[in-house]
């Protein structure tokens, strides 16, 4: 089965800590993923980001939005219990626990409006699907919005250094090559020589800061192609 998505194993969650005994996150990361029967392959997904494992990363959310709600205590490092708060919650036997069931409570009321503050200007003309908002966790979000961003501003720098004059990208080759290491400044670095449209050597570039050696290259513009 595919990973579910993070309001999903908040009700799971706390259910562990209904025998009011202290749990450890890996323990809990453990029975969760059988809870849910993950794959092993499940079970190895990490997110786009290659930073976490994402049933972790889901499952660390719904600890974190449990935890804001007031239904769970973190009582020592990576160590959890349940509350009263808690406890009257499993009582009350709910279907599910997600975001709007959590919003009864103030402080996750006050957790939200401080973390919506923070995150208003990130991405704001990149809203994602609402099925997505609920399926992916905050940090999923954070890294789509960055990586939607990120390939819009490639593609605009592509379309700006193909529109630009020949000289320009040069000149801008100069740079690029200056920025990779080779050579000290620009102003001893590295030369454009060529002209538009000839077919000899455009620049020279020094090896490194000492000068000990020199590069000689072509960049050529034609069109759509740039190298």
């Amino acid at each position: 089965m595919t990973i579910p998505d993070y309001q999903s194993f908040m009700l799971p969650f706390l259910k562990i800590l209904g025998d009011r005994n202290e749990h450890t996150l890996q323990e809990i990361y453990i029975k969760l993923a059988d809870y849910f029967k993950l794959t092993e392959s499940d079970r190895k997904e990490y997110l786009p980001s290659g930073k976490q494992l994402k049933y972790k990363n889901r499952i660390g959310w719904a600890r974190t939005y449990l935890k804001k709600s007031g239904l769970l205590d973190q009582v020592g490092r990576g160590i959890f219990t349940i509350t009263e708060r808690g406890l009257n919650v499993l009582n009350e036997n709910p279907e599910k626990i997600d975001v709007k069931f959590l919003e009864q409570f103030n402080e996750f009321l006050k957790f939200q409006g401080n973390k919506n503050s923070n995150t208003d200007q990130i991405g704001e003309n990149k809203k994602l699907p609402s099925n997505l908002e609920l399926d992916l966790s905050p940090e999923e979000i954070l890294d789509t919005s960055y990586r939607e961003i990120r390939r819009d501003l490639m593609d605009e720098l592509l379309h700006t250094v193909k529109s630009c004059s020949p000289e320009f990208f040069e000149k801008l080759v100069v740079d690029l090559l200056i920025a990779m290491g080779y050579g000290g400044t620009h102003a001893d670095a590295g030369q454009a020589i060529g002209k538009s449209g000839d077919d000899g050597i455009d620049g020279i570039i020094k090896e490194d800061k000492l000068g000990l050696g020199c590069y000689l290259y072509t960049s050529k513009k034609m069109g759509r192609f740039c190298r």
